[in-house]
């Protein structure tokens, strides 16, 4: 274990951290931007999670296993007239692939552009499976 008093530099101390009140504000200000897989799991487990929650991949990826209760609509296909059917203030949650897709990012890209609360689900497909949660496979839910 290193002294703290030791000075030794590398790629992690090279930068010194965020003084407490700064990475308190940023961690903070992270989670109004993302929530992760476990918190979906249990916010849907409880019957009224208080978001919608979107796949924004594409059909047929959704079809072969999406998160149960997720609508499908591909982020290049979030437009106002998909949304009418939902108050301006309802949350929505996206979620794709995995860290390896930004699709998620670019659904929540175009629903702030219109105006709408939106967070990431991060970890995707891949996150929701590591948590040991099952996916649900059927035929695309897309959004009326």
């Amino acid at each position: 274990m290193q002294d703290s008093n030791m000075s030794t530099t590398n790629a992690v101390t090279a930068v010194p951290a965020a003084d407490s009140a700064a990475a308190l504000a940023h961690f903070r200000a992270t989670l109004q931007f993302e929530t992760d897989c476990s918190d979906i799991a249990g916010a849907l487990a409880s019957g009224a999670p208080g978001f919608v929650l979107l796949d924004v991949r594409g059909p047929a990826l959704f079809a072969k296993g999406h998160v149960p209760g997720a609508l499908n609509l591909p982020h290049g296909k979030i437009v106002e007239s998909k949304l009418v059917n939902y108050p301006s203030d309802t949350l929505f949650v996206t979620y794709c692939a995995g860290p390896h897709c930004n699709g998620a990012t670019r659904g929540a890209i175009r629903l702030a552009q219109l105006g709408r609360p939106v967070k990431v689900m991060i970890g995707g497909i891949t996150g929701w499976l590591d948590e040991g949660c099952s996916l649900a496979v059927s035929e695309a839910v897309a959004v009326p």
